[in-house]
């Protein structure tokens, strides 16, 4: 019985080991970008890499940068992004959750082909979808627009997935009761069963924000215009060839990660437990 103990003990250790490894290596580029954002470029490539912290040598030219460069154009650059984000995860969320209860929920005639339809879309690799993507929003006559961001990735197949798999496991009950005191289908959706599925919505809040906030090809396929862009496609268009723009590259760096890391301090709790419960449903 005591080795068993010790075993587990070991087993724990070595697995706290393992992850704290594996937390410095994801941190390690986060770290020479913060360094760096504090440092001119000449410091920065002095003789190798110096990401040594030095606070004679740091200042806050880099991000006084962003209001002077070309204007102020990356704050144009971040509105969009927030636009972008804020709408596409807000319209994700409401329809995903809407389709995913309906699948989970309903029983109806093509059911299960539906969500075999949903199982094949999650197979499709996006730059497959590229070019009809961009045929379609140029017939809509969207491009260079927000809506033509954001209107393709509205209904993602894997948010209906994770939502058909978290609403399989909620009793049908609640609707069957709510239905005998004469509440409507909508209703019904709303007010009980959207109370019961905040931990889905809080893992897919930060999944699907994360997505498009970081989202760079489709934002640059559609965006012609330069002060239209999202951050992404903004930081590649503001470096040349000789690398003159780094200053601007680590502050907007440092600076774009500020909303998800806010998302993510405000849904940490709903992200691990939609996603535990998520993964064991259906």
């Amino acid at each position: 019985m005591e080795s068993i103990k010790t075993q587990n003990r070991l087993k724990t250790t070595l697995s706290v080991l393992l992850m704290v490894f594996l937390a410095i290596l994801v941190m390690v580029p986060f770290y020479f970008m913060i360094v760096s954002s504090f440092k001119d470029v000449s410091v920065i490539f002095a003789n190798g890499i110096n990401v040594n912290i030095d606070f004679s040598k740091m200042n806050f030219d880099n991000y006084k940068s962003l209001w002077t460069n070309q204007n102020g154009i990356y704050w144009s650059w971040y509105k969009n992004s927030l636009v972008i984000t804020v709408v596409e995860t807000v319209l994700v969320l409401v329809f995903t959750s809407m389709v995913g209860y309906g699948l989970a929920q309903y029983d109806f005639k093509g059911r299960k082909f539906i969500f075999a339809l949903v199982l094949v879309m999650m197979m499709v690799p996006p730059s497959i979808l590229l070019l009809p993507l961009y045929k379609l929003v140029t017939q809509l006559g969207l491009m260079d627009s927000y809506a033509g961001v954001i209107l393709p990735y509205v209904v993602p197949a894997s948010s209906i997935f994770f939502f058909r798999q978290f609403c399989m496991g909620l009793s049908r009950e609640f609707a069957e009761s709510a239905r005998i005191d004469g509440c409507g289908e909508f209703r019904i959706f709303w007010q009980i069963y959207v109370p019961l599925m905040k931990p889905a919505f809080g893992a897919m809040t930060i999944l699907t924000t994360m997505n498009a906030w970081n989202d760079f090809l489709w934002p640059l396929v559609v965006m012609k215009s330069t002060e239209n862009f999202v951050i992404p496609a903004g930081l590649m268009s503001a470096m040349t060839p000789y690398g003159n723009n780094y200053k601007l590259l680590f502050a907007g760096s440092v600076m774009s990660i500020v909303p998800i890391l806010i998302v993510f301090v405000l849904n940490q709790k709903q992200f691990i437990e939609g996603l535990t419960v998520g993964g064991v449903k259906g």
